[in-house]
């Protein structure tokens, strides 16, 4: 008697159109995948949704043969182990953003490399859980990783960083970390709502950022900055970031960008620039990839001793291919404040 294969709830695409299109994203049944090796199958209970999500889905003349499954932010509760598998055991509950070369979470159940998963903060819903993992391991990644801050607050007095984009995912985390990490933090934003919640997140000062920089920083009276973490259009904030570093001061950028920089403006300071993929870990299969376990396990830490709070700023329910069209829209203004969650199938 041939067993009958159990399938599950996610949301796909075949063609990759505009977010208005009602086949941007649609509703499939796929069948539920096993886990093997390292990897862990996770009942979904909530994710949430970064720009990685519409990058990805951002209209191109392909068309799949099978359902691709976006979604890299994930809050769930194990439900098999693969049979190398030591870290975790079924029940446990877990947060994590996944690979971009697998399929991703926006699914029932879910597959990924334990080696990538931190336990659940023990404070927090699934749903407020679900909106930290990909901007928790960015921001960290960027900080301590890229840019080599210290995580001790001592070796910090005294110096700045710089946050383009604070209001969003990754700059809530970050803004969160490196106050923690007693870092003088200036963050920008554009409009009331998105100063007062960079603020509210422990931001020192708040500058424009449709605004030339260094003017703004003197006038608060910081000469330069050590540090510069870019989350949003590395080209057009360029020369305002070459213009606002220190000597040897060192720049993180997130974001891609088409055109060409001029890096002859940060030679004469001697300043370092490094780019940050949080997928590249995963992607890459590199030896330290358990250092994104570690990571999420004390952000866990933290959250739950009340120092890192969550960014969720609106939940949608159930997941489903309309609620993640509408979620995808929204994130496409450019103009969320912190994360767009949505829970259960």
């Amino acid at each position: 008697m041939t067993k009958v294969k159990e399938t599950m709830k996610a949301v796909g695409l075949y063609k990759y159109l505009p977010i208005d299109h009602q086949e941007s994203l649609i509703d499939v049944e796929l069948e539920k995948p096993v886990p093997t090796g390292k990897d862990l199958l996770v009942k979904v209970h909530a994710i949430s949704v970064n720009p990685v999500d519409y990058k990805v889905r951002s209209p191109k003349d392909r068309v799949e043969s099978v359902p691709k499954v976006l979604g890299w932010d994930v809050a769930g509760v194990v439900e098999q182990v693969g049979p190398d598998v030591t870290l975790y055991k079924p029940g446990d509950e877990v947060y994590y953003a996944g690979s971009i070369t697998r399929p991703g979470g926006n699914s029932e159940f879910h597959l990924v490399d334990e080696r990538i998963v931190g336990k659940k903060p023990s404070t927090l819903d699934f749903a407020q859980a679900a909106a930290l993992p990909l901007t928790t391991i960015t921001a960290w990644e960027s900080l301590y990783d890229r840019l080599g801050v210290s995580n001790n607050q001592a070796d910090n007095n005294g110096k700045t960083i710089l946050i383009i984009g604070a209001a969003g995912g990754v700059g809530s985390i970050a803004t969160q970390l490196s106050k923690y990490s007693g870092l003088t933090v200036i963050g920008t934003a554009s409009r009331p709502e998105s100063a007062d919640w960079v603020k509210g997140l422990g931001a020192d000062y708040v500058i424009n950022h449709f605004e030339a920089f260094l003017p703004q920083l003197k006038a608060v009276g910081i000469e330069q900055v050590d540090y510069i973490l870019c989350l949003n259009s590395t080209e057009k904030h360029w020369a305002n970031m070459a213009e606002a570093i220190a000597p040897q001061g060192k720049i993180c950028s997130i974001v891609e960008t088409d055109e060409l920089l001029n890096l002859t403006l940060l030679k004469n300071k001697s300043v370092t620039f490094v780019w940050e993929l949080m997928f590249t870990r995963s992607t890459y299969q590199t030896p330290d990839m358990i250092e994104q376990h570690k990571l999420l396990d004390e952000v866990a830490r933290l959250v739950d001793e009340g120092v890192i709070r969550t960014t969720t700023s609106e939940t949608l329910t159930p997941i489903n291919a309309a609620n993640l069209r509408k979620a995808h829209a929204l994130l496409e203004t450019g103009r969320t404040v912190g994360k767009v969650v949505l829970e259960g199938f």
